[in-house]
């Protein structure tokens, strides 16, 4: 299983969500172009000494990643994070904290994209959290973890 972060902006987010990746021994991957320095002290911080054991990888295009299974999470979305069918190979694919994911993902693969419920009328959880609420949901589903 993989977490995508295409386009990040917020380091500290980015950081964080190493973290999470880390802890549960989870890949990264990143989608350039990125809004910060990977280098950046706040990235760095953000993801304390968790980095050393992180897989990450960067990439230019996300296309390429996008076979078997794989599920965007979006707020615009109207099926449930629950009820995607993860996998142990699942990519679980979150947007820039600014634009989102790009409209033509959602044209190529509507029933792919799933979204956290909210109140109305609430924009975004944070992507951090976001990530970590869809991963370990994913976990529970496919590993058991409770």
């Amino acid at each position: 299983m993989k977490i995508v972060l295409v386009r990040p902006q917020i380091p500290q987010n980015t950081g964080n969500i190493a973290r999470t990746c880390s802890v549960t021994d989870m890949e990264l991957l990143l989608v350039r172009p990125l809004g910060f320095s990977t280098a950046s002290r706040h990235l760095k911080r953000a993801g304390l000494d968790y980095w050393d054991d992180l897989r990450v990888e960067e990439t230019d295009d996300l296309e390429p990643h996008l076979s078997g299974s794989f599920f965007f999470f979006s707020s615009k979305a109207t099926q449930c994070y629950t009820s995607a069918p993860y996998t142990e190979e699942s990519l679980l694919i979150f947007g820039s904290e600014e634009s989102g994911l790009p409209p033509e993902f959602f044209q190529r693969w509507p029933d792919r994209f799933y979204r956290i419920p909210m109140k109305p009328g609430a924009r975004c959880l944070n992507l951090a959290c976001s990530a970590a609420v869809v991963l370990y949901e994913a976990l529970r589903q496919v590993k058991g973890v409770s």
